[in-house]
């Protein structure tokens, strides 16, 4: 790894006094938190916490909302998702672990407007790692990652919340 990964816990204490900034400079009083199973919920979870809205927490499973569903097929684990409230005019902050094509956070916001269109919708990501092929950036980062050829990240938890560096063989 070109970039080492500063500590989980110093990240989303980070990532909760700038979230926390943001939505005060935007004038945000209760946002709808909406976490990206399964990375994106512990992190999201976390948030929710410190930040302690009104709305329960929402969880997204994107799965049938991919653009590669035909390619990649049908992860075995796909989970509902669960919006406590409608999203229609609702400031939204949607929360994944890590963002790199851009293609997880499409589907997302695809699901979110089945639910109703947001008044805003605020990204937070936990790490990110580029190879962008969507013009999609974070509005809250921990922190950015330059990774090998061949080197994934996954995040594993909820408790303890860890990340792990994958080798892949060429």
């Amino acid at each position: 790894m070109s970039s080492a990964p500063r500590p989980l816990d110093e990240l989303i204490d980070k990532l909760c006094i700038d979230l926390r900034c943001f939505l005060q400079e935007q004038g945000i009083d209760n946002p709808v938190l909406i976490g990206i199973r399964s990375g994106g919920v512990w992190i999201a979870q976390k948030l929710h916490d410190a930040l302690n809205p009104e709305h329960p927490l929402g969880t997204l499973d994107i799965s049938f909302y991919r653009d590669d569903f035909s390619r990649v097929g049908l992860h075995p684990r796909v989970q509902p998702s669960s919006l406590p409230v409608h999203c229609e005019d609702q400031h939204v902050v949607l929360v994944d672990d890590v963002i790199m094509s851009g293609r997880t956070i499409r589907a997302a916001l695809n699901e979110i407007f089945d639910y109703g269109r947001p008044a805003s919708v605020t990204l937070v990501s936990l790490f990110d790692i580029g190879r962008r092929e969507l013009p999609i950036q974070p509005d809250i980062l921990g922190q950015r990652l330059t990774l090998g050829q061949g080197q994934q990240i996954k995040l594993t938890g909820p408790e303890p919340l860890q990340l792990e560096l994958i080798e892949k063989a060429p």
